[in-house]
């Protein structure tokens, strides 16, 4: 559930930028839509509205979400104040190789990698799965954030827009795939061990 709450505001950044062209008229305002700067301005509001109701009902932020709230608001906001749509296609990028650089540094500094401080109460994993994940979601992120200047530098803006939603999906669901083919030999060896003793 929360997973699938995280994309709603791409889903809202995609369905914004297809009415580019278009006019709303409400209470007497109407809203010009503007492609990419109407469609950033209400990724903007949802990621912050979208902080605002995970706090509401869980009492809790995880960093990473509150890492992606600023980053949607810097990149956003530079995007809308300068009018330049690269200041939000390079979001994507930053963000990741960011998150690339703390996981692969994580697995040098201190007795756990990222992925063992982050599900190590939850799970328990040998320390070479723990590497391995933590590779793994290290090598995702690099890649995405390499495939999405790819995209934004070799396609046009409207295929990028396309891009950063399915593919935002697509490489969170091999992920989570990837993730759980690692784990859950080990699941299945820590239920036996307990149904053992």
């Amino acid at each position: 559930m929360k997973q699938i709450a995280e994309f709603v505001p791409i889903v809202l950044f995609f369905i914004v930028y297809q009415l580019d062209g278009e006019s709303i008229t409400l209470l007497g305002w109407t809203y010009h839509f503007d492609g990419i700067y109407s469609a950033t301005a209400v990724l903007m509001l949802a990621t912050v509205l979208q902080l605002v109701f995970t706090y509401a009902l869980t009492r809790h932020l995880e960093k990473r979400l509150l890492w992606l709230a600023a980053a949607v608001l810097v990149f956003g906001g530079a995007t809308l104040f300068f009018h330049n749509q690269m200041f939000i296609q390079w979001k994507p990028t930053i963000f990741n190789w960011a998150l690339a650089l703390a996981f692969g540094l994580s697995q040098f500094i201190g007795d756990r990698n990222l992925m063992q401080r982050t599900l190590g109460s939850q799970i328990h994993l040998p320390r070479p799965v723990w590497t391995r994940l933590n590779l793994l979601w290290t090598a995702n992120f690099f890649i995405v954030g390499g495939l999405n200047l790819i995209v934004a530098y070799g396609f046009s803006e409207a295929t990028w827009v396309s891009y950063k939603m399915y593919s935002a999906i697509g490489f969170t669901l091999v992920l989570t795939l990837l993730t759980a083919f690692l784990i859950s030999p080990h699941l299945k060896e820590s239920a036996t061990e307990e149904q053992q003793l």
